[in-house]
């Protein structure tokens, strides 16, 4: 537990160090951290005195974080040794060193021992020094510590795109837009009330650790964890919650299919009566995944599913306390938030899937795209292919009751003879199929107007791809949806290619399959095993595109 009186005496001491270093107003601070108190120190540091905070999982490799971090020029990067995952120790000095070398604009390197306590070996060309060091300076006095004062649109933090295709987008969002959507989310929509404690399993790389730490603005008390979220056991999330008292619990629904498949009913070995809420985020949403919650951990928990985007590092649609819920279904859009389902000519659809567009602005949409200086790329992205409506790249469905649904990327969806099927579909079913662990489905466009749909599975355990496993894959697909879902072919796959932060990587996979170099379609440095894309090389290889 870190009291309020200790946090405010370590941000500040932080501060004055910056300020101390020259850092100014708009100066980029880089953190190179994990989910721990001190980079909540530095974040909160970093805005206090007008400088623009960034921030990269320690499990990114060197060089997708010099993707990330070079497009901004820093000043400052904050640096640790390494990190604990699955009761193992993950030295990151050379990785370090190697980021530090490649930021040239950088001048001063702070260094956070978490595996090697006073072994830090910094560039020896720039100031630095240790957290240790700073921390142990005298704490400056609130009464004469100045907060920087700075525009409603000035910089507050930077955060980037997945990099699965091409160099991450820098998405700058504001000091004013953030602290109203924020506001709103956090107290409107999620009921969150001070004194409350908020879980939500990120790592510092997601927009969902920018989320958690926004909720002082209340004074909820965020629970930070950094690890394996299941180890030592499957379920140490859960005793965890039991043991620090949560209130507000965020998971994905690949997390809830983890606990599934293992048997986990956490109401048997865990009691939760301070918990009021859970919200299930990162991926589309199924009626299992909701069903779940009450039936294995609390009967009266609301279950606020939502659904929003780094973009705006906000929610779109998401939980409303005095509504009802629906299994698999997101409660309503959020105040203020003009999100519809429209067609291919920017008609608005009812019960029907769409493209998710906004048609008014939000507070936090980003000011700019760090480095877009004519705005175009900005433009290019939101704005294309409906003039004036902000396209978010998700296929949504809105219901007659106001119920919404994500359907999965948009330009990952599948189109066979003109129907539209969003991929969350495909995998909803497998669900079902105790046989396959995990899937990815793509659909290639061939010449004169052919279609190719591989369905790409990973099997439990050392089961082998037979005819009854494929079999039962489609009946499966047809039986709950339609003979459109049946892919052309199955294929089994050692692993499943994803993002560090759990994201299925369909469109590098599809452009994979197009022929596109792989180093072309993929950032590896920003998935979580990068020679999982090597199957899809090979396979790309066999010209299969002509079945």
């Amino acid at each position: 537990a870190l009291s309020w009186d200790t946090l405010a005496i370590r941000v500040r001491t932080l501060a004055v160090y910056l300020r101390g270093r020259g850092v100014q107003p708009g100066d980029r601070v880089a953190c190179y951290l994990p989910n721990v108190p001190q980079t909540v120190i530095a974040m909160l540091a970093t805005a206090s005195i007008g400088a623009v905070w960034t921030s990269c999982s320690p499990d990114f490799g060197w060089r997708g974080v010099l993707d990330r971090f070079r497009q901004l020029t820093p000043a400052v990067l904050i640096c640790t040794d390494g990190y604990h995952y699955g009761g193992k120790p993950y030295d990151r000095r050379d990785e370090a060193a190697h980021i530090a070398a490649g930021l040239p604009t950088v001048h001063s390197v702070i260094h956070v021992s978490l595996l090697h306590p006073g072994d830090a070996q910094p560039p020896a060309a720039r100031h630095e020094t240790t957290w240790d060091e700073i921390m142990n300076r005298p704490a400056p006095s609130a009464r004469t510590f100045t907060f920087e004062q700075v525009p409603f649109g000035h910089p507050l933090w930077i955060l980037f795109s997945s990099g699965t295709t091409g160099l991450p987008k820098a998405i700058t969002h504001s000091h004013g837009g953030i602290l109203i959507e924020q506001l709103k989310l956090q107290v409107l929509h999620m009921d969150l009330r001070r004194g409350d404690r908020m879980f939500f399993f990120t790592t510092t790389g997601w927009m969902m650790w920018n989320f958690l730490v926004s909720s002082l603005l209340l004074g909820v008390c965020p629970l930070l964890y950094d690890g394996n979220p299941a180890y030592p056991s499957p379920d140490v999330l859960w005793r965890l919650a039991q043991a620090c008292e949560v209130t507000f619990f965020g998971a994905s629904p690949a997390y809830v299919d983890q606990m599934a498949r293992a048997g986990i009913v956490p109401c048997k070995a865990y009691d939760f009566p301070a918990l009021r809420a859970i919200m299930p985020a990162g991926s589309p949403v199924s009626a299992e995944c909701t069903a779940w919650f009450y039936q294995n951990v609390k009967a009266d928990v609301w279950v606020a599913t939502g659904s929003g985007g780094t973009d705006v590092c906000t929610g779109f649609v998401g939980g409303v306390p005095t509504l009802p819920v629906y299994a698999g279904e997101i409660q309503a859009r959020h105040l203020g938030v003009a999100a519809y389902a429209v067609g291919e000519h920017g008609e608005i659809l009812t019960d029907e899937v769409g493209e998710l567009v906004i048609t008014q602005p939000l507070p936090s949409m980003p000011v700019t795209l760090w480095g877009d200086r004519d705005g175009a790329r900005y433009r290019d992205s939101y704005f294309s292919p409906f003039p004036g409506k902000w396209r978010q790249g998700d296929y949504f469905r809105v219901n007659g009751r106001g119920g919404c649904f994500v359907l999965g990327r948009s330009d990952a969806t599948l189109n066979r003879h003109g129907v539209r099927i969003g991929t969350a579909e495909v995998y909803r079913a497998l669900q079902s199929v105790p046989e396959v662990q995990d899937a990815l489905i793509v659909n290639l466009d061939l010449p004169r107007g052919r279609f190719f749909m591989p369905l790409f599975v990973q099997l439990a355990g050392e089961l082998l791809l037979d005819e009854q496993i494929q079999a039962s894959i489609r009946d499966v697909l047809r039986r709950e949806y339609s003979p459109r879902h049946v892919p052309d072919a199955i294929v089994q796959v050692p692993e499943i290619p994803v993002t560090l932060t759990g994201k299925k990587m369909e469109v590098p996979v599809r452009q994979i399959l197009r022929g596109t170099p792989a180093d072309e379609a993929a950032d590896r440095n920003a998935m979580a095993n990068p020679a999982s894309l090597d199957f899809f090389v090979r396979y790309a290889a066999l010209g299969f595109a002509t079945p």
